[in-house]
């Protein structure tokens, strides 16, 4: 487990999430929950580098493959047009805002972001999804504890995904890309999903743990006020994860359980 202080100033001694002090974990699912961050990852890589490949000479634009750290800064944890929305951003694209009934893969935000979805939900059906045996061992320990939990995604698919794993009565609460729509909540890093999906819960912020591996979700855990903000992630991104919002760093939800 790897601690470096972030909120307060002093030496940060690893937390452990106990009845006494909680009473929810609220958990990102994709790359949390399970291994369907590297579909995401794929599916974005090949609508965003058949864009760029295409896209006309003599524009500027920085054509550099997409790569993880663009998923991980610009996409990973956010509605998926403001994912489209921002790598474009950053590679000196503008486009045509379009609307959510456009044509996936038709060169405006909405279809760049409806072409990644069909990709998705076609690697999904063919091999389905799978989930992290350690994140399960310790939901299910937290719920034998007694305590509420919540998966909260900016993705769309996120009922699909768990009825996929069979985990969805392991969670009391799915705030997915859906119904954070259906309640005109801002998207992650603004912690509005994480917020409601506490209220519905009945757990106080300060009584909630937020699971994150996502830069965007750490900063929404952050700024939402949570009592404790776990970040996943490997040693090269501790720092990182520290320094937008998490308390602390794992490699595995196992070093959470016990």
């Amino acid at each position: 487990m790897r601690v470096r202080a972030h909120r307060s100033s002093g030496d940060v001694v690893a937390r452990k999430v106990t009845r006494e002090r909680f009473d929810a974990v609220l958990f990102d699912l994709d790359g949390v929950v399970t291994s369907t961050a590297a579909v995401h990852m794929a599916a974005w890589k090949r609508v965003f580098d058949a864009f760029l490949d295409g896209a006309a000479p003599g524009q500027g634009i920085d054509r550099r493959a997409f790569g993880e750290r663009d998923y991980r800064v610009y996409v990973d944890g956010k509605p998926r047009y403001d994912g489209v929305r921002g790598f474009l951003a950053s590679r000196g694209v503008t486009l045509p805002e379009g609307g959510p009934g456009d044509p996936p893969g038709g060169e405006t935000v909405c279809g760049l972001g409806n072409r990644k979805n069909e990709l998705f939900r076609a690697e999904l059906d063919t091999r389905g999804a799978r989930a992290f045996p350690s994140t399960v061992r310790w939901i299910r320990e937290l719920r034998r504890q007694g305590f509420k939990t919540a998966v909260v995604t900016a993705s769309r698919n996120g009922t699909a995904v768990l009825a996929a794993t069979g985990l969805a009565d392991q969670f009391d609460v799915v705030l997915d890309g859906n119904e954070a729509a259906r309640l005109r909540l801002a998207g992650k890093p603004a912690p509005d999903t994480y917020v409601a999906a506490a209220r519905t819960l009945g757990a106080e912020k300060r009584r909630a743990v937020v699971v994150e591996d996502a830069i965007a979700g750490v900063r929404a855990g952050r700024d939402g006020g949570f009592g404790l903000v776990i970040g996943v992630a490997g040693p090269d991104d501790t720092d990182e994860m520290v320094d937008n919002g998490a308390d602390v760093v794992v490699a595995d939800l196992s070093e959470m359980a016990g």
